[in-house]
């Protein structure tokens, strides 16, 4: 099952399960449209969460199309721009779908025997978007080259060090009741600006970035006239 839009953690979170080791088809593709539909159409305090598990094994590119990959792409990007905070929950190995689908979240929470794994195909990497977000949140680009030219699994130890994850534990439901409280109160519009802000800050130029963040100050300020959260 890759949908399932209850709310086992708490109000207003919806949940999206990914499956590595299965192909990609249009079903987890559909499965993130419709999270991320449910979180557009809410008010704005909604949390997502991502269960992440499984990597593809053998020769598990062979009927894919472009056009299929696209749709993911399109999808998780969508996912990565949510007005509404979104956090993934790794459990074993992860890699394809799986690791495609951690690495557009916010906040990563990992148990202690996951790994991370970069799929290969033919012999080498997969060259898909997952490969464009390690550049971008790696901040050792010397190591996200290693594991990209040569591939293998980074272990729990690793990923906390390169920031890909962000929590690492042996209570998987505690840390993910905590991380639901914490973002319980976000404005997940807001939410959303920061995040961008932050994101392009690492392409764009202090005079290009002075307007959108005053904008956005000027929004914080509005909404604490208001007597509202920032």
């Amino acid at each position: 099952m890759y949908a399932d839009l209850g709310a086992p953690v708490g109000d207003n979170v919806m949940v999206v399960r990914i499956d590595g080791g299965c192909f990609l088809s249009t079903e987890p593709v559909a499965a993130i449209a419709a999270v991320c539909e449910r979180a557009e159409d809410g008010d704005g305090t909604a949390a997502v969460v991502v269960h992440v598990s499984g990597a593809p094994d053998g020769v598990w590119a062979r009927d894919l199309t472009v056009q299929l990959v696209n749709k993911w792409e399109q999808a998780l990007r969508r996912l990565e721009r949510l007005p509404a905070a979104t956090i993934a929950v790794a459990t074993g190995d992860c890699g394809g779908m799986a690791l495609d689908a951690l690495l557009a979240t916010d906040h990563r929470i990992a148990a202690e025997s996951a790994r991370l794994v970069l799929p290969v195909q033919g012999g080498l990497i997969w060259p898909g978007m997952a490969l464009y977000r390690l550049a971008r949140q790696v901040p050792n680009a010397a190591a996200v080259r290693q594991a990209v030219l040569f591939g293998g699994a980074l272990g729990m130890r690793e990923a906390l060090a390169m920031n890909l994850v962000h929590e690492v534990t042996d209570d998987l439901s505690g840390s993910l009741a905590a991380a639901v409280e914490r973002v319980s109160t976000v404005s997940g519009s807001e939410l959303a600006v920061r995040r961008q802000l932050t994101l392009d800050a690492q392409a764009v130029g202090f005079e290009d970035a002075l307007g959108v963040h005053l904008a956005a100050c000027d929004r914080a300020l509005r909404r604490v006239a208001a007597g509202t959260a920032s």
